[in-house]
């Protein structure tokens, strides 16, 4: 098994992402260098995360019998360690499990809110605190995730909740993701995935001070009325690396790192299509789950070397 892998020369692409984080203390601008110098991509200014929150979202069977070893929380990071990925997150027990014997492997996030497909409120999508940004200083993580809904009529406690939390975590030194995902009952699936409706959520994220956003990929429709003129006199939608550019417009002009979801499983072609396009217009890389350990371990090896070489490229 590899272990943790820093460079040990700064380099500039990496030392320019860290220059815009000007207003953070030492131990997040320590715990941003050990995500952004681990890994194959270390030095790069990519970055690739496995997540493995589906558990809680989807529940075990759905996310894991596909690939019955997926079960157990250290398949999954030694499988990080192992592709040379940037870091690993999941929720506070999955970390339990494997702290102490990767600790300093592989820089860790402790997904720290989560929702569950059990609820029978369907109304408004919502997450409840599972953990603490104590747990993640306990259990050495480099970082701590939650997840926002914009647009949800929960929207705006979990902005608040968001502030506190993220201000406990940076006070402490840690780092902090948002996973901004535009959802509400009064939204269709396609419109939580509309240009414009991601731009939004990435903005939002950025303003309520995230170290780095997690969205998901845009699709080319336009869901908000007010913006349509807009799109239509100033910004460019035919291709999805343009696309994907106007998203790191929306993220301050590129100064806070910005990761794409991987989204649900598909095929391999149509993932690496996307990767491309997230290199091309200047996405800071993937955090990508189910289309890798739904995956046989061989299969994702492989697929994940081939993603580290297009981002590497």
């Amino acid at each position: 098994m590899n272990s943790i892998s820093y460079s040990f020369k700064y380099t500039k692409q990496v030392e320019d992402i860290i220059s815009c984080y000007t207003a953070e203390n030492p131990g997040v601008v320590s715990n941003l260098r050990k995500i952004l110098y681990s890994g194959r991509l270390g030095g790069t200014g990519k970055v690739i995360i496995l997540p493995v929150d589906q558990g809680f979202e989807h529940g075990p069977d759905r996310s894991f019998a596909i690939n019955k070893n997926a079960y157990d929380p250290e398949y999954h990071i030694k499988l990080a360690v192992d592709a040379g990925l940037s870091a690993y997150a999941a929720p506070l027990g999955m970390i339990e499990c494997v702290a102490r014997d990767y600790a300093g492997k592989i820089p860790m996030i402790l997904k720290m809110n989560n929702g569950n497909s059990l609820s029978f409120d369907k109304k408004e999508p919502s997450q409840a605190m599972t953990s603490s940004v104590y747990d993640a200083l306990r259990l050495g993580c480099s970082a701590i995730g939650i997840t926002i809904y914009p647009g949800s009529l929960n929207a705006d406690d979990m902005f608040e909740s968001a502030k506190d939390i993220i201000q406990e975590a940076k006070s402490l030194g840690l780092a902090t993701i948002i996973w901004s995902y535009p959802r509400s009952s009064c939204m269709s699936k396609a419109t939580d995935i509309a240009l414009d409706v991601i731009a939004y959520a990435t903005h939002i994220a950025a303003l309520l001070g995230a170290n780095i956003i997690k969205v998901k990929l845009p699709s080319n429709s336009l869901a908000l009325d007010t913006s349509k003129d807009v799109y239509a006199n100033h910004i460019n939608i035919s291709s999805l690396d343009e696309m994907i550019a106007h998203i790191m417009q929306s993220a301050f002009c590129s100064k806070r790192i910005v990761l794409f979801s991987g989204g649900p499983n598909k095929a391999k072609d149509a993932l690496l299509n996307e990767i491309i396009a997230i290199k091309k217009g200047g996405g800071n890389g993937s955090i990508i789950g189910r289309n890798i350990f739904q995956r046989k371990l061989e299969d994702a090896m492989l697929i994940l070397d081939q993603i580290i070489d297009l981002y590497l490229k």
